[in-house]
């Protein structure tokens, strides 16, 4: 159950979610959604597997997100999608190090690795990046909370049911908002007790990771229960499959259903957008924005 707290907890929602806090700078989300842009560089991922073939393409896509309007760079080394194998330590490393190092000396924007693993996280943190993305909400890895209460930098904890390997072969929920809900509640607690600052902590509902097309639905009409959590929210809906089945559609098929489902979510309530097109995504979210803020004067 969504785990009981003093009334003002709710109350200070509001200010948690103004900003988060990094090693460079504070991203804003008052009055504004922040878009984190993906740079996968792996070759198996669902989406743009393979299509960053070194460091110089990869930081040269992360500039051109940057250029786009991006707040955050999101770099993995491993594909997570449905069936996807894990990759070794090693081979993580090698694959996103290089990218952040190079990534740093030429913007000082946020830069979060998506990670599960502790030991590419605190190698990452080491070359410059500033939030840890754990698909697994510190449940894969037991040293992965710990090293970030330690470096006291920004996460992101998402709700997985399963593997990534398994995670698609039968999901299961009775009702899957309040679970989600429910967990992510208590995963926050669990790292604020450990030392994780709270107003350092974003929530992600993990849409496509553990369900089937009408619980990734049920989420996204979900998401005002999912923000009473307190904390910034996070929604990772871009080219998902969700989106490829409401649409008959490949994965090179999927902007507009993404665009579509990216207002939804900002609409009800998320202040951090995860994406692969960033110029179209920001400038689809300033529309909804526009209607959920007003315009500033």
């Amino acid at each position: 159950m969504l785990p009981a707290g003093p009334d003002d907890r709710e109350q200070s929602a509001d200010s948690r979610c103004a900003s988060i806090p990094t090693r460079h700078g504070a991203i804003q989300l008052a009055r504004r959604t922040a878009v984190m842009g993906i740079l996968n560089v792996t070759p198996d991922s669902f989406y743009d597997g393979g299509r960053r073939p070194d460091a110089d393409a990869a930081v040269a896509d992360a500039m051109a997100m940057v250029e786009a309007g991006a707040d955050i760079i999101d770099i993995g080394g491993e594909s997570t999608r449905p069936g996807a194998s894990p990759v070794p330590l090693d081979e993580e490393l090698a694959r996103v190090l290089p990218i952040i190092r190079s990534l740093r000396r030429v913007t000082q924007l946020p830069i979060s690795i998506d990670t599960y693993k502790s030991g590419t996280a605190k190698a990452a943190l080491a070359e410059g990046a500033d939030i840890v993305n754990d698909i697994s909400a510190f449940t894969f890895d037991s040293g992965m909370v710990d090293l970030v209460a330690a470096e006291k930098v920004p996460v992101v904890l998402m709700h997985i049911q399963g593997t990534p390997r398994a995670m698609q072969l039968a999901p299961h929920y009775r009702d899957v908002v309040a679970e989600v809900r429910d967990f992510l509640a208590c995963r926050v607690e669990f790292a604020v007790e450990r030392g994780v600052e709270r107003e350092k902590i974003i929530i992600d509902p993990g849409i496509g990771f553990g369900k089937t097309l009408e619980h990734n639905l049920a989420l996204l009409r979900g998401l005002p229960a999912l923000a009473r959590v307190g904390q910034p929210l996070l929604v990772g809906v871009s080219r998902k499959g969700f989106i490829g089945k409401l649409l008959d559609a490949v994965p090179d098929e999927r902007l507009e259903g993404s665009l579509a489902a990216a207002v939804a979510s900002v609409l009800a309530g998320v202040h951090v957008i995860r994406v692969h097109d960033v110029k179209a995504t920001r400038k689809a979210i300033r529309v909804a924005d526009a209607i959920r803020f007003g315009v500033s004067q």
